[in-house]
């Protein structure tokens, strides 16, 4: 029976939902409804509601008519300045969603919870590699743990199920989002290139040279929709990544060799003070090579580049839970960086390299 399944998807405009939302669009027996503060432009299967999942009277109102609703994939995050703060409204947002969609939905079947490396204290310092789904806990705050623990206690004694899964950094070509690697990369290279540099990583020293992992935002969406549809995955937590590592001591060349640039030796430089002043070298890109508008602060992820190139310790877990259960995707790392750098081109975020000029 096509189209039995209503897909709740919970941040839908972030580099997860997106994806998700595209993923489940190409799939026969899915419908999809969007949430997200800026709403979204409606499909044949995807309808789109503009929601504050912070305000409950608000969530009441959008929400209480979504009676079939079969699986929420919840995806949405709101940044803070410390991880204290992140917990009330990311728990909250989290809360509500649940709280009203299993009040009304007697079809419910599963929910999905977007986590990360957070969960082993990645975010902290050196953790223990490969990180394993069954690894022993740190001291709070960590709001990924908290909304777990919602889930778990709120199933209890009830027909639905949920998961979770713990991509390491998502690689992903949507806009306006606060954790896109890819498009710190892309933009802080034409921007380089543009003004006649070399392309030198910007990190800490240490983290040229250590392992890390990458999760590309199409396979995990495959992966969310695997762990959400079978039994066998019911109310477990799977890391979920690309299934091979890197080092950017190897990776950042090649990138330097795709944007047609020189690589020179790394130096330490926080994007956010470097890139701050770059707006006008920016627009001025947009004007010459004919780009789509968009803000250089919507294009802009600094903070979180930083954070990504301060990680000057290994960063990986293990992905074979989820393999040894029958999820058998992959991609190779380095493919998804350049495919998604072409995909910034043709949707003229970023100029096409046979017009850039050194």
């Amino acid at each position: 029976m096509k189209n039995n399944k209503i897909a709740l998807v919970v941040g839908a405009n972030g580099v997860i939902g997106s994806n998700l939302i595209t993923y489940l669009e190409e799939l026969d027996d899915w419908n999809i409804i969007g949430l997200s503060r800026r709403g979204g432009k409606n499909t044949s299967k995807t309808n789109y509601i503009c929601v504050d999942l912070l305000n409950t009277e608000d969530c009441k109102k959008k929400l209480l008519p979504l009676t079939d609703v079969t699986h929420i994939f919840y995806a949405a995050y709101q940044d803070k300045p410390t991880w204290a703060e992140l917990i009330e409204p990311n728990l909250t947002m989290l809360v509500n969603v649940v709280n009203i969609i299993e009040g009304i939905a007697d079809n419910l079947e599963h929910i999905s919870l977007m986590q990360g490396y957070k969960v082993y204290g990645a975010h902290y310092g050196p953790f223990k590699t490969p990180a394993k789904e069954n690894d022993g806990g740190h001291m709070p705050p960590e709001f990924n743990v908290d909304q777990q623990q919602f889930l778990e206690k709120q199933q209890v004694g009830k027909n639905w199920t949920w998961s979770a899964l713990r991509p390491s950094v998502v690689g992903g070509s949507a806009l306006g989002n606060p954790m896109n690697l890819v498009l710190v990369i892309a933009v802080y290279a034409t921007i380089s290139k543009e003004l006649g540099l070399p392309l030198r990583f910007p990190g800490k020293p240490g983290a040229y040279d250590r392992l890390m992992d990458i999760t590309d935002s199409g396979l995990l969406a495959k992966a969310t929709v695997w762990a959400a549809t079978n039994i066998q995955c019911a109310n477990q937590a799977f890391n979920i990544t690309n299934g091979d590592l890197i080092r950017w001591n190897d990776l950042w060349p090649k990138i330097a060799n795709y944007f047609e640039m020189e690589v020179a030796p790394p130096l330490h430089m926080p994007l956010q003070t470097i890139m701050s002043d770059k707006v006008s070298v920016w627009e001025s890109m947009q004007q010459k090579y004919k780009l789509e508008k968009y803000s250089y602060e919507s294009v802009s992820s600094w903070e979180f580049g930083d954070f990504v190139f301060s990680w000057d310790y290994d960063f990986f877990s293990d992905g074979s839970k989820a393999r040894r259960l029958g999820f058998h995707e992959y991609i190779e790392t380095e493919k998804m960086f350049f495919d998604l750098f072409d995909e910034l081109k043709k949707q003229k975020v970023i100029p096409n390299l046979n017009n850039l000029i050194i």
